[in-house]
Parts: structure tokens; C-alpha cells; sequence
């Protein structure tokens, strides 16, 4: 289950049992952290945290900090500091460099535009949005929290500020939708500061395995940790049903020609063919050819299967450009030196991740820039 998810989910229970929380997002991070800005944990007046906020180096005192906004019943900035080897608060000395700015929001149940009312249209939308966060670096200024989203088509859903101030936030939203990268964004008016974090947010990925044997469950398995919607198709109803997969999974019985007649396919549709059935695999190919949008398709089995599927293809007069040809992915996977079906699941999931983020799955230690790019945590300074 997505982070997202969980606390929506518990955010319900909450409110149907009257028990008070309070919602901690990460709005911005300076240097290095474990998590970055968008993270969040809900707190609750008995100390149940769900989400986090850092890797449990912060959680700690970020439940008293939750726990005393939520006694004051209003929003609090604070600041953690983890280069500071020395701090006590910290705790765990992690020596990861980063300044981290945290807010601490109220949930009041009445208003209708709380932090996780506004989260769970998010999630619910299924769509690309720009979620606003209004903060004050000055800590004696009121801290405003998450006030608003805002769709593709500019769409606005939330509490709106001021003409002048919302006509600047939707341009950053728009930039923000536009390139896919978060936002960070001071703005002056009339001598009064105002401090956003845009967050980008993604639906989930939509990992498509195309056959339900043994494997596919255990890759099933593996997706669903990450969060991503998984939807298994299989000819064979003897495999393709609810008891070997979980209930999380979207699960259809189908012929080859007829697999993407109950999926809904768009830019974040990822899939693997793995029927171990040639014929099966090569008529969904010829479906998934010609869907532009389909970033990614991946064929389990040996080279020599997709070469020989490629002959055929040409020969059927299929035009295979390089653009198709580098979305398939045939052997699917990175080179890690799997062989069993938990490996291989691991393999094709962290190739797939390397396609969704556009980043070259060399080890860590060649890279010789931080892991995380600086440049997207500076504040855009617009003054009117």
C-alpha cells in the first residue's frame, strides 16, 4: 500500500472514531535527507504514527512536536538540522547534511478543505496534480498548510488565497505539471512574504503482467510493496484467478487479442509478457505496438525468442522504429545475476524503475553528484 493510501485510510478511522491527529509533511530540504519534500506520517492523540517522515531518525520527536500542535490545535513549522552530529534531538546521528523543514498540521474534522480531506480527492483522482503547501520560514507567522491542488487543465480544488497571490501560484502549478519536478517558490507582495512547496503528484504505476503463472504471482508480490496497481491477464482461468493473486490485483481472464479491452492504458502503463507461451506473447506485442503512450514493454525469455519475434513482425509488416524498439525491453530486466523467480521479480522492478525516473541504474557509488539534485530545493524568488 502507497504511503498516500495508508494514511487516508487511517485518516477515515480517525475521523469516524472522533480521534484527534495531526498530519507531518516534509516541505522542504536543504542538503541531504532520507526522505524528501512530500514526505508525510499522521499522528493521532494516542501516538500511532502512520507514514514517516525520515528513517526514523526524526520520528521520535516529531510525535511530541505532533502531539503539541495537536494540544494547541494549530500548525507548527519546525526545523531539524541532522548535520549536527552533537544534537541530542536528532538522535540517531545519521550525518546526512540536511536541513529539514517540517510542518505540523491540525486536522480539524468541520473543514471541509483539511490536509487529508484535500489528500484523498488526490489519491481518489487518478490524475496528475500540483498540490499547494503554504508555509512561513519565519516561524512567529501563521502556517497556513495545504490549502489547495490544481489539475493539468488548471483545474483548482482547495481554499483560494488572494487574486494576486492565485494567479502566481497556478503559473508555478502549471510549471510544475509541465517539466515534473516539485516547486519550491517564495513570493513577495507588498513587503509580505509567502512560502510554497508544489508538490508534483503522480497516480500510481500500473504494472500490467501478462500471464499468471507461478512467477507472476511472486512479481505481484514484489509490485504491491511499491505501491504500484497491478493487473494480471492470462487466458487460463485455472491461473488467472483471485485465489492466487491478491485481492489488491486487478485480475482478468482473456483472450490474447482481446487483453487491453478492460485496461485503461495511458502514460504510467508498464508491461512485462511473461505467459511462457510464445503465440500468447506475440499477439499481445502486436497489440502493444502501436500504443504510443505504453513508455515501457518488457518480454521474459531469452534473446533469441524476440528475435525470432521480430522476423515475424517485419515479415507481417509491422514498421518497428527505433522509438518502439527502445521501449521493449526483451531479455526484460537488469543484469544482477537473478535465477530465481524472486530475483528475476527484482530485476525487472528495478529496470522498470530505472525507465519511470530516466536514470541509468549505475551503481550509486559511480555517481559523482549527491544522489538527489540541489538545485530543485532552491526557493523561486518572484517579487510584485
Amino acid at each position: 500500500m502507497r504511503e498516500l493510501d495508508a494514511i487516508n485510510a487511517q485518516y477515515c478511522s480517525l475521523k469516524m472514531a472522533g480521534t484527534e491527529c495531526v498530519l507531518a509533511t516534509v516541505v522542504h530540504v536543504e542538503g541531504s535527507s532520507y526522505r524528501r519534500a512530500g514526505a508525510r506520517m499522521l499522528v493521532d492523540e494516542f501516538g500511532n504514527i502512520t507514514g514517516a517522515i525520515s528513517g526514523g531518525c526524526l520520528e521520535g520527536d516529531a510525535l511530541r512536536k505532533a502531539l503539541h500542535a495537536m494540544h494547541q490545535q494549530k500548525n507548527k513549522l519546525v526545523n531539524y538540522d541532522t548535520s549536527d552530529e552533537d544534537d541530542a534531538v536528532i538522535g540517531a546521528q545519521l550525518g546526512c547534511n540536511g536541513v529539514i523543514q517540517v510542518l505540523f498540521e491540525y486536522v480539524d474534522f468541520e473543514n471541509k478543505y483539511n490536509p487529508c480531506e484535500l489528500l484523498k480527492i488526490v489519491v481518489s483522482s487518478n490524475q496528475k496534480l500540483a498540490i499547494v503547501v503554504q508555509f512561513n520560514l519565519d516561524k512567529s507567522l501563521d502556517q497556513p498548510g495545504t490549502g489547495l491542488f490544481i489539475n493539468e487543465d488548471l483545474q483548482l480544488n482547495g481554499k483560494k488565497p488572494e487574486k494576486q497571490l492565485l494567479e502566481l501560484i497556478i503559473k508555478e502549478c502549471e510549471l510544475s505539471l509541465q517539466n515534473g519536478k516539485p516547486n519550491f517558490t517564495e513570493i513577495s507582495i507588498n513587503n509580505k512574504t509567502y512560502h510554497f512547496f508544489i508538490q508534483n503528484y503522480k497516480p500510481p504505476v500500473k504494472l500490467v503482467l501478462v500471464g499468471a503463472g507461478n512467477d507472476a504471482q511472486i512479481l505481484a508480490q514484489q509490485t504491491e510493496l511499491l505501491g504500484w496497481d497491478v493487473i494480471v491477464t492470462d487466458g487460463r482461468p485455472t491461473h488467472a484467478n483471485n485465489e492466487r493473486f491478491a485481492s489488491s490485483c486487478q485480475v482478468i481472464v482473456s483472450k490474447p487479442e482481446e487483453t487491453l479491452s478492460k485496461i485503461r492504458i495511458d502514460a504510467r502503463t508498464y508491461f512485462v509478457l511473461m505467459s511462457h507461451n510464445y503465440n500468447y506473447d506475440l499477439a499481445v506485442l502486436k497489440l502493444l505496438i502501436g500504443k504510443n503512450e505504453i513508455p515501457y514493454i518488457g518480454i521474459l525469455g531469452p534473446k533469441k525468442k524476440f528475435d525470432r519475434m521480430l522476423t515475424y513482425l517485419k515479415k507481417d509488416g509491422f514498421q518497428l522504429n527505433d522509438e518502439i524498439l527502445n521501449k521493449i525491453h526483451a531479455p526484460v530486466g537488469l543484469e544482477i545475476g537473478a535465477e530465481t523467480p524472486a530475483e528475476i521479480g527484482l530485476s525487472i522492478l528495478a529496470e522498470i524503475q530505472s525507465v519511470l525516473t530516466g536514470k541509468s541504474a549505475k551503481p550509486l557509488k559511480q555517481k559523482k553528484t549527491p544522489i538527489h539534485d540541489k538545485k530543485e530545493n532552491h526557493f523561486k524568488e518572484i517579487q510584485v
